[in-house]
């Protein structure tokens, strides 16, 4: 069964850092494009980083570019997020998503059920 699992959210000060990890079963990582994304309260949800299965080549959103850096750990099977210089508008619920295609009816679409990160003030 293919399950996602984040962990690492919680408190953190203005400034401060985190780094979030993200568990996969039934799958492994190096067979997909794994993403992070992240919905604020009243607000979409949107992309914050994307590691992908060939080259591990990644993508960044606007506001996290030079902050965030998103890692594949292909014998733990996870994917983690290091959060640096972190603030309040970064507070969110950051969830992790499998996207695989080109692989008929073993293509995916998982996603985890999210971890809190809060920054405050």
């Amino acid at each position: 069964q293919v399950q996602l699992v984040e962990s690492g959210g919680g408190l953190v000060s203005p400034g401060g850092s985190l780094r979030l990890s993200c568990a996969a079963s039934g799958f492994a990582v190096s067979s997909a494009a794994m993403s992070w994304y992240r919905q604020a309260p009243g607000k979409e949800r949107e992309l914050v980083a994307t590691i992908g299965s060939a080259g591990g080549r990644t993508n960044y959103g606007d506001s996290v570019k030079g902050r965030f850096t998103i890692s594949r750990d292909d014998p733990k099977n996870t994917v983690s997020l290091q959060m640096n210089s972190l603030k309040p508008e970064d507070t969110a619920v950051y969830y992790c998503n499998a996207l695989r295609t080109g692989w008929g009816q073993y293509n995916m679409d998982y996603w985890g059920k999210g971890t809190l990160v809060t920054v405050s003030s």
